[in-house]
């Protein structure tokens, strides 16, 4: 007759006498996605063989400010910059029955000469927090002079086992009257900025998530920003 031996580190044996798997050496078995701001709820108990999360966590990135040059002048703007991140690896003993999930929308775009807004901050629980970068400020005056404008310094690094914060908004250049250089939105950990233009047009977007919006160039006509890369939560499932 033949017999089966199974390994100790996998399975065990349990008081019913049935062969069951070892807690916590299955590995990863699900992965969740939290892609659209707003509020959501994690349960432990809808995944009753939880060994274990690991959670990553994007901030939001900052929206562009809008420009409006005065006829025959130039006017750009710097970019907003880019959320943090944070990532941590949680046992599911240490989890509350429920924990929140905060996914960051992205800062608003800048009407005409108007700053862009800061990128909401995304969270899991209190265990990692990552802030979102603030946006792009309406900062250079309309003109044909040379002329600088600041960028957006980046957010600091969140909580969590490990963390980084945002990349910053790229400054603005005005070299005359019909040349300059609008700023490149910050970098992110799981997104890209959206680039700095030198041609008379709005904001541009970032890609991916977290990432700032480039700024907005006009050479007299009204132009607006564009919207920061929203933030994102994800969840690795580990039995």
């Amino acid at each position: 007759m033949a017999s089966v031996c199974a390994c100790g580190e996998y399975f065990t044996v349990n008081g019913d006498g049935e062969l069951c798997l070892v807690p916590g050496q299955q590995g990863l078995r699900d992965v969740l996605e939290f892609k659209n701001a707003g509020s959501y709820q994690f349960r432990k108990a809808d995944y009753p063989w939880l060994a274990r999360v690991k959670v990553r966590v994007q901030g939001a990135g900052g929206g562009s400010a809008g420009a409006n040059a005065a006829n025959n002048e130039l006017l750009a703007r710097p970019g907003g910059a880019g959320g943090s991140y944070g990532e941590r690896l949680i046992d599911a003993a240490d989890l509350a029955a429920v924990e929140s999930i905060v996914v960051g929308a992205g800062g608003a775009a800048g009407a005409a000469n108007g700053p862009g807004g800061a990128g909401g901050t995304s969270s899991f629980g209190g265990y990692v927090i990552a802030p979102g970068g603030d946006g792009g400020t309406a900062n250079m005056t309309s003109g044909v002079t040379m002329l600088t404008a600041n960028g957006i310094a980046a957010p600091t690094a969140g909580s969590g086992d490990w963390a980084s914060g945002g990349g910053g908004g790229g400054g603005a250049i005005r070299l005359s009257g019909t040349q300059g250089l609008s700023g490149a939105g910050g970098e992110s950990h799981l997104g890209h900025g959206g680039f700095g233009r030198s041609t008379e047009g709005p904001g541009t977007a970032p890609r991916g998530y977290g990432g700032g919006a480039g700024g907005a160039l006009s050479l007299g006509a009204a132009e607006v920003g564009a919207d920061g890369g929203e933030g994102m939560v994800i969840v690795e499932l580990y039995g």
